[in-house]
């Protein structure tokens, strides 16, 4: 439940005042939050350090449940039953009966208004939450028009991927500064909250401020999924030639069946390739390098049209259909793709019925040659909660007190409730195993009440116990291998003259991979990017290192 990666459209990564903001945007100022800032005098370049420090809530730990399988090196801890007792993290009703519009992203069928779950969330927390859940599919284009506008609901949700344009100027102009309510040791009022890791907050100042409430992510997000009960006892491939061999053996065009889907965000992963903006960069020799420049993007770029040649990838996701990626994985068209570990599961769920053999594994990662990876760690928070500025004082200490029981971690009745719904209704539990039934899933399973704010990452599938062993597993098999990228924990916004410079590699890299050009254009384009900015995007980014340090 609480796994926060999601299957949803991907992903991540995202201001001073909004005259300041608007002024670097066109100008080249660097502009920064969390471990950068602005470069307004007054804030002396950035927000990082002892002014960073001043914005933090203290950390302090809260885990009423001893996980199943324990966290290594930051990954999610398991668990596979619910402990007994249950655990009460909110001693007593933290609303004051105030009413809140509540305006987040669903990926899924948006529930009925007023339901059986909207009414137990809203009696257990005091107060009337109107939630009015969007399809996260086209969010970017509401949130934008709500913010342009006069309107603005109590509570918005906003994921980082969907912080372009002028919302990131939206974001400092128009919700509150959360530090005066939170910072230090006022966060203590609210025991949940002050479990969510510090990395989660320091990525939630934005304009030098502490102004959202995040939903903190594991410290990598996407997997190579493979049909295993499709490959039977055949071993995972452990290196870019077994990978090869295993397209080789199982993609049989005649019979409507490939070996792989579009599998470039990990193929990516597999060669130790940056992620994307701001942390494209590495430092090599005191110069910053940009990830396109590397030999590594070559070589991944090398391997995918290797599987193009071969035919082994579905033609269907060549042609751009990334919609209908999961149909062809769960109808055996393709035996691996690759998604968000948020997404592994709602797939199991909803084939365990379908399909009673339907059976998904997660490779784990390699290195071409089949030695460790290098694998880049993902942001410590992905989707955010804002509250607007025009609230009083009252009412936002009265949110942030509801905020603190949606923040209840796993083994608490809080998290039940948010998560599940109300047992007997929205669930039952047999055996320390919670089951939803139908009102459930149609209620309670998309529960728009964790957007507000979420626990630490957790793998916590009591429905599903062997999942949870899997998937957390999996994960601390990885963990050891996470290093952070350069700019990691920095929330970085490039001028707007670059905002389209990396663009056209999106598309240089479907036409390498899909056979309508050559790995050695690559040295072209990259000349052309040098030339048409790239160089003065490298000397900016330079001038943020040098009066800000790093954060890896």
């Amino acid at each position: 439940m609480t796994q926060n990666s999601s299957s949803a459209p991907s992903r991540r990564s995202f201001l001073a005042s909004t005259a300041v903001a608007a002024a670097a945007a066109a100008g080249g100022m660097p502009l920064l939050a969390a471990c950068g800032g602005s470069a307004s005098k007054d804030k002396e370049g950035a927000t990082s350090g002892k002014a960073l420090k001043k914005l933090e809530p203290d950390y302090v730990a809260n885990n009423p449940a001893t996980p199943d399988i324990p966290a290594v090196n930051g990954s999610s801890p398991g668990y596979t039953k619910l402990p007994a007792p249950l655990a009460t993290s909110v001693e007593s009703v933290p609303g004051k009966g105030s009413a809140f519009r509540l305006m987040t992203p669903l990926w899924g069928t948006v529930p009925k208004k007023n339901n059986a779950y909207y009414r137990a969330v809203n009696k257990a927390v005091g107060a009337t939450l109107n939630f009015d859940p969007q399809d996260g599919n086209s969010y970017q284009d509401k949130i934008g028009a709500v913010l342009a506008g006069s309107d603005i609901p109590d509570v918005v949700t906003i994921p980082g991927w969907n912080m372009q344009g002028q919302i990131r100027n939206a974001i400092v102009s128009r919700f509150a500064d959360l530090g005066p309510y939170l910072a230090g040791d006022a966060v203590k009022k609210y025991p949940n909250l002050a479990n969510i890791p510090t990395g989660a907050w320091e990525y939630s100042v934005f304009g030098g401020k502490l102004r959202g409430l995040p939903m903190p992510t594991p410290i990598i997000g996407n997997a190579i999924f493979c049909r295993k009960d499709l490959i039977g006892s055949t071993a995972l491939p452990a290196s870019a030639d077994e990978l090869y061999a295993f397209g080789k053996e199982y993609t049989d065009a005649r019979k409507k069946v490939w070996a792989f889907d579009d599998l470039w965000t990990c193929i990516q992963k597999m060669f130790g390739v940056l992620p994307d903006s701001p942390h494209y960069w590495q430092l090599k020799d005191g110069k910053l390098v940009h990830k396109i420049e590397t030999a590594e993007y070559r070589e991944a770029l090398a391997f995918g049209r290797k599987l193009h040649d071969a035919g082994l990838v579905h033609p269907d996701a060549e042609a751009n259909k990334d919609a209908d990626a999961k149909i062809r994985f769960t109808s055996g068209h393709v035996v691996m793709y690759n998604d968000g570990t948020g997404g592994w599961k709602t797939m199991v769920t909803e084939q365990a019925a379908a399909n009673p053999k339907f059976e998904m594994q997660a490779l784990d990662f390699f290195s071409p040659d089949g030695g460790s990876p290098v694998l880049w760690q993902d942001d410590p928070a992905g989707i955010f909660t804002f509250i607007n500025k025009r609230l009083p004082r009252a009412k936002i200490e009265e949110i942030l007190a509801i905020a603190d029981y949606a923040a209840a971690p796993f083994g608490t009745r809080e998290f039940m409730l948010t998560n599940f719904g109300v047992e007997g209704t929205h669930y039952t539990i047999k055996d320390g195993t919670p089951t939803y039934t139908k009102q459930g899933v149609q209620e309670a399973q998309p529960a728009t009440f964790l957007y507000l704010v979420s626990p630490p990452p957790a793998i916590a599938y009591p429905d599903q116990p062997q999942l949870a062993k899997d998937a957390a597993g999996w994960m601390a098999r990885q963990a050891p291998h996470v290093k952070k990228p350069l700019f990691f924990g920095m929330q970085i916004v490039e001028p707007q003259r670059y905002a389209s410079l990396y663009t056209p590699f999106d598309d240089l890299r479907k036409d390498i991979t899909r056979g309508r050009k050559k790995v050695s254009d690559l040295e072209e384009a990259v000349n052309t990017w040098k030339k048409s900015g790239g160089d003065r995007l490298r000397a900016w980014y330079q001038d943020i290192l040098e009066k800000n340090g790093s954060g890896s």
